[in-house]
């Protein structure tokens, strides 16, 4: 009966190949892409239609926008991988104004090599995701609707080189990085500084993970080296099916001046707790506070920096698989008065963000 069939196949131009062969001559190439569109309103009514400066992400007030949207082509086989995704949106236009014209519309383009057959030991070089923070530029992959503001204030994405080690358990990931600078494609005229980075993540199980990310460099001219050291601890826990909680804490030094041995400091706490109460629905809540008071990464101007408290508030609706609606309301306490309502200097800030996000 076999040799039967398999003559009526053959007769008809039927191949018959085993599940090996098959997955022989899958492609190496996988494509993929991401919209997210947004429209935030100011209460501060800014007639430039730009929020404060210290936001990097989802910053057009009153308008209809697109925060992020990128189009992207991976491969991978055998021992060898690469990125390749160009972007557009407001996210590329603030994130990346320092970068060079041909440069600003590149989110990813990197290649690894797998430097080990019996470890997973990899190097990855050329533009790559942040190894700092547990908050990536694609919203569809964070808890909150906007960045906390920890994160709009570290590195996005790197350009450098990476090695990087995962255990055969999986519950280690260890690497080190040479980067070109904090956030930086392009390094600063007059800087032929090195930096560096490292990274270690530990998953003891699959409802624990926590991180420990470093920095360390010079963002100066060489003839007025500052040397930079930050640190980025953050712990992601499932307490529940439907309870998420994420916690985190960033400090950084900055030496005061060329050769000094006193270092002007800043620091971030932040939790977010995200509650699913049915399949559909995500709500979430953010509390942080960021202190930077000598304006090392957000200059004011004013007698005691930036020392702002901020909470947010959001609810997430999954149209589809793919499909994400955000709403989400955040106000900001600080110190002294840094913001602006109506042209005039107040020390809070209140604004409602709402986006749509497809991802395919």
């Amino acid at each position: 009966m076999k040799k039967i069939i398999a003559i009526a196949l053959i007769s008809f131009g039927f191949t018959i190949v085993n599940a090996q062969e098959v997955e022989k001559e899958k492609s190496p190439l996988t494509f993929s892409g991401y919209i997210e569109t947004y429209y935030s309103y100011d209460f501060g009514n800014p007639d430039n239609h730009e929020r404060p400066s210290f936001f990097y992400s989802y910053n057009r007030h009153n308008e209809v926008n697109l925060n992020l949207g990128f189009a992207k082509v991976n491969y991978a086989k055998d021992n060898v991988r690469g990125n390749l995704a160009i972007m557009a949106g407001t996210y590329a236009q603030y994130n990346l104004a320092a970068e060079q014209d041909l440069l600003r519309n590149v989110f990813e383009a990197n290649v690894g090599v797998k430097i080990s057959s019996k470890h997973n030991l990899w190097v990855d070089a050329g533009i790559m995701p942040s190894h700092i923070g547990f908050e990536s530029a694609i919203g569809k992959d964070c808890m909150n609707l906007t960045r906390s503001i920890l994160a709009d204030n570290s590195p996005y994405y790197e350009a450098g080189v990476k090695v990087g080690y995962t255990s055969s358990s999986e519950k280690w990931y260890l690497a080190a990085m040479y980067l070109n600078g904090w956030q930086r494609i392009q390094k600063i005229e007059g800087n032929q500084t090195p930096a560096f980075g490292t990274q270690i993540t530990y998953k003891p199980s699959g409802k624990v993970t926590l991180n420990w990310s470093t920095y360390a460099g010079n963002e100066q001219p060489d003839n007025d080296r500052k040397w930079r050291y930050f640190n980025n601890f953050y712990g992601q826990f499932k307490v529940s099916d439907k309870t998420n909680v994420t916690a985190g804490f960033d400090i950084g030094a900055q030496q005061t001046a060329n050769g000094s041995s006193d270092y002007d400091v800043w620091y971030s706490p932040v939790v977010i707790v995200q509650y699913k109460p049915t399949a559909k629905i995500q709500l979430a809540g953010r509390g942080e506070y960021y202190q930077d008071k000598h304006g090392v990464i957000i200059a004011t101007g004013t007698e005691n920096g930036f020392k702002t408290y901020g909470f947010s508030a959001n609810f997430d609706y999954l149209v589809s698989d793919n499909v994400m609606f955000r709403v989400e309301a955040r106000n900001l306490s600080s110190k002294d008065d840094i913001f602006l309502k109506d042209g005039n200097p107040t020390d809070s800030n209140t604004f409602l963000t709402t986006s749509l996000a497809i991802s395919f």
